[in-house]
């Protein structure tokens, strides 16, 4: 890893903001979703068989109420202890995000008006692959029960065997999750999308994954909507002279450790502060257990960015649009105004990314690729909808029925016009 400046940093290979460009691969998951909108859960068996080597045949697709009862029986106290206190802080978090309708009286007894509505059925994605994310569960299911969504439905990849992480089942039924099922990639967006012979389809779909879970809720957008398009894990650190390269290294690998995709920038005015942060980086990939997925996201996408100073860095991490941002100087609430574009802010050297991750409340389903220019983390508005209420009275009516008429006039549409004033004849 060599420190590079602005004016030789190539932002393209730090960002990856495009979805959908190798169309050989956007073909292969049109395919995969035909497959299920067409021949429902033998498509899914199939794909289940071809993809991850697992026949589920016998065991069936739906997690059963056994199978999640046996899953308590088999992680630890602690596990379920930290995991109750994380849920609970998240609730905490979301609760004070709701929003009520609101219905605002004319004096002319009309009315004007917001509904704002959970959504019926909902369906969240959980990853599997090279790791289980049981704090994606409390992530995704926790929002939409504060939203009041009924129907909460949870697929994921099964292991080798054809069952869930014990974690990941105990998450969902403390996380209010209503039904579970062992089905990933493509085809388990396909299953939430379409529905099969025994699935109703849901809604929205919400939670990351691979390409081709992007791919998949990128393609099924209109028939269900989705959160987002999420894509590799991204972590930007803006430090000063003051940060420790021991601290700085652990926090980058912490999401270069995610996948060989992931990104992890360290931006700082320090060029020495630059150098030993790398050279610690170097020393803790030797102890990690999964060296090699860091180790090839840190040499293909990381990056050490000398600036001229903490604005400069500023600057660059609102064009970079990082999906977690930590802000490690001196202080650091100072530079909070300026902050614009990122998914979450870390604030000190005491706020280190894996705390959202799993524990402080806030969402860790965050924009990635550049795209918190213009999305939000996952949050109960997510799960919501809104409803427009208009009830006129005669009397406002009567007051705006010339000018309506206008209006519908001037965009050729008689009918529009004669709506409003057939009520007067």
């Amino acid at each position: 890893m060599k420190i590079e400046s602005l004016s030789d940093i190539d932002l393209n290979r730090l960002t990856r903001k495009s979805y959908g460009d190798d169309l050989s691969l956007d073909k292969r998951v049109a395919d995969i979703l035909k497959r299920v909108r067409e021949k429902g859960e033998e498509a899914v068996y199939q794909l289940t068989e071809e993809f991850d080597h697992i026949n589920l045949r016998q065991k069936g697709l739906r997690v059963s109420d056994d199978e999640i009862l046996g899953a308590y029986q088999d992680v630890s106290e602690e596990f379920l202890e930290a995991m109750r206190t994380a849920k609970g802080n998240i609730l905490r978090y979301h609760e004070k995000q709701k929003r009520t309708s609101w219905l605002e009286p004319e004096l002319d007894g009309s009315l004007l008006g917001q509904l704002i509505l959970p959504l019926k059925r909902v369906g969240i994605y959980v990853p599997g692959g090279t790791a289980s994310y049981p704090s994606s569960v409390l992530m995704n299911a926790l929002p939409a029960v504060v939203a009041g969504v009924k129907e909460i439905v949870m697929v994921s990849p099964p292991r080798a065997d054809g069952t869930l992480l014990p974690e990941v089942l105990v998450a969902a039924a403390e996380a209010g999750v209503t039904e579970v099922y062992k089905v990933g990639g493509a085809q388990g967006i396909g299953v939430l999308a379409f529905g099969t012979e025994t699935i109703t389809p849901v809604d929205k779909i919400t939670g990351p994954g691979n390409i081709y879970v992007t791919l998949a809720k990128k393609q099924v957008f209109g028939t269900v909507d989705i959160d987002m398009l999420a894509g590799p894990s991204e972590i930007l650190i803006l430090v000063d002279e003051s940060g420790r390269p021991e601290e700085l290294a652990a926090d980058l690998l912490s999401q270069a450790e995610h996948d060989r995709l992931a990104s992890a920038i360290l931006v700082s005015p320090s060029r020495q502060l630059l150098e030993q942060t790398i050279l610690e980086v170097e020393r803790q990939l030797e102890e990690l257990p999964r060296s090699e997925i860091a180790r090839a996201s840190w040499e293909n996408y990381g990056a050490a960015i000398l600036v001229t100073d903490l604005q400069e860095g500023m600057d660059l991490a609102n064009k970079i649009a990082p999906e977690h941002f930590e802000l490690v100087v001196k202080d650091p609430y100072s530079w909070l105004g300026q902050v614009r574009n990122v998914g979450a802010v870390f604030l000190g050297r005491y706020s280190p990314e894996p705390v959202g991750d799993y524990f402080a409340g806030p969402n860790h389903v965050l924009p990635t690729g550049g795209t918190a220019r213009f999305y939000s983390p996952l949050n109960v508005d997510t799960f919501m909808k809104k409803v427009s209420v208009i009830g006129y009275s005669e009397a406002g009516l009567k007051r705006d029925a010339k000018q309506i008429a206008i209006l519908a006039r001037s965009e050729g549409l008689e009918a529009h016009a004669r709506a409003v004033e057939v009520r007067f004849k």
